[in-house]
């Protein structure tokens, strides 16, 4: 494991595009390890396309962006794995394999990142299940499970590789309130553990409910309360 004290995540000066429209842009910040950290702002002001460029879905055109040790301005193709083993990432929707088992889901996954050891991914499928409160669901389907209980196997699914950093883009966004607290209760054991969290959401409750860092995209910028008072009123803050 690595002790050295570099930021999960160094930004600087960087814009992020979508099909050549600037989204974001001038972006200055960074991300320690442990940390956690709450993305908001209204349906279409970059968030997703933020998360997308740290996880190497879109490139990086203008800037530096440094995470888990990777250049992604430099970062070549064939490298782009080996980063998302160091990124746990969790959808929304879920976007699990409807006709595999919650246990052939994961070891896909474990497979896709170089895992050989037939008993060793057995005994991690254990224990990232346990982990998130579900020992004994490995050999259903999906559709057997509540929506909670997906969302819990896709973090289960995200903590395999152990990673430095969370990624969730709303991961509570398809859930009611009460389900909601629950996963967001598990991030909170996860961040705890030493895991450094970045989550997208447009729950108030749960930003107004747990103080952390706030990242807020507006007006093709990206605030930061570390920075600057941020306000949370409105639809979407």
């Amino acid at each position: 494991m690595s002790f050295n004290t570099d930021p999960v995540v160094s930004i600087n000066n960087a814009t992020i595009y979508q099909e050549n429209k600037t989204i974001l842009s001038d972006i200055t910040l960074y991300i320690e390890k442990g940390e956690l950290v709450f993305l908001v702002g209204r349906t279409g002001s970059g968030k997703s396309s933020l998360l997308k460029t740290l996880y190497a879905d879109l490139s990086l055109q203008l800037g530096e962006i440094r995470i888990a040790g990777y250049d992604l301005s430099k970062i070549k193709r064939q490298e782009i794995p080996l980063l998302r083993r160091k990124l746990g990432i969790v959808f929304q929707d879920f976007q699990l394999f409807p006709d595999r088992t919650v246990a052939e889901n994961l070891f896909f996954v474990m497979k896709a990142t170089g895992w050989k050891d037939r008993a060793k991914m057995k005994n991690r499928l254990s224990e990232v299940l346990m982990r998130v409160g579900l020992g004994s669901v490995d050999s259903k389907m999906p559709h057997q499970l509540s929506g909670g209980e997906q969302q819990r196997v896709v973090i289960a699914r995200a903590l395999i590789n152990e990673p430095q950093l969370l990624i969730a883009d709303e991961p509570t966004g398809n859930l009611d309130p009460d389900v909601s607290e629950g996963i967001f209760n598990l991030f909170l054991e996860i961040n705890k553990s030493g895991t450094a969290i970045l989550m997208a959401t447009h729950d108030y409750r749960i930003v107004g409910n747990h103080p952390a860092r706030i990242l807020k995209c507006v007006d093709g910028k990206v605030l930061d309360s570390k920075k600057e008072k941020i306000e949370l009123s409105g639809p979407g803050f």
